[in-house]
């Protein structure tokens, strides 16, 4: 066990403990310690991409997805984390999560988070680099293309996102 001094902010919260175990997996910190229930966990060795969170290694810098599951404590220590959780704003839910609700796109909703990380750090980065409208579908595939829905809601998912970036000024040329 590597102990270290953690600090983190997490849906924009300063985060510090001392004495971490800085082995442990950044699913079970955020659930277990946190409560952060929102970020699931299903095949524990990072394929099914469900436990997907958006990560910024400094102020500023762009938003990767990350897979919870095969991501220890050290390895995020120092970094910005974004969960699910902090997506809304007061009162009111992230483009994502309306455009996800109004194209039906939960089944179970198991896997809606993961696709919601990783959808969110690719408007992060078409708001930085806009592409063609054209280059939207592959822009998406290449966002989502490997995240692991058993309930096969592949289509809406995709709808959904779609969606929100023709719908988003800025987002494509």
């Amino acid at each position: 066990m590597s102990k270290i001094d953690l600090d983190l902010t997490i849906n924009n919260q300063k985060i510090s403990r001392n004495d971490v175990d800085g082995t442990m997996w950044l699913n079970d910190f955020l659930r277990e310690e946190l409560r952060l229930t929102g970020t699931k966990f299903c095949c524990g060795i990072a394929v099914c991409r469900v436990c997907t969170v958006a990560w910024q290694r400094v102020p500023g810098a762009h938003m990767e997805p990350i897979r919870t599951c095969a991501t220890t404590l050290e390895h995020v220590n120092g970094t910005i984390l974004t969960t699910v959780e902090g997506l809304a704003i007061p009162g009111r839910l992230h483009p994502l999560q309306e455009a996800f609700l109004e194209n039906f796109s939960f089944q179970c909703g198991y896997s809606a988070p993961g696709f919601l990380m990783a959808s969110y750090c690719m408007l992060d980065r078409l708001k930085r680099s806009p592409i063609p409208k054209d280059d939207v579908d592959a822009a998406i595939h290449d966002a989502v293309g490997q995240h692991i829905c058993r309930c096969t809601g592949y289509v809406r998912y995709y709808k959904a996102i779609r969606q929100v970036v023709l719908e988003t000024p800025g987002l494509t040329t």
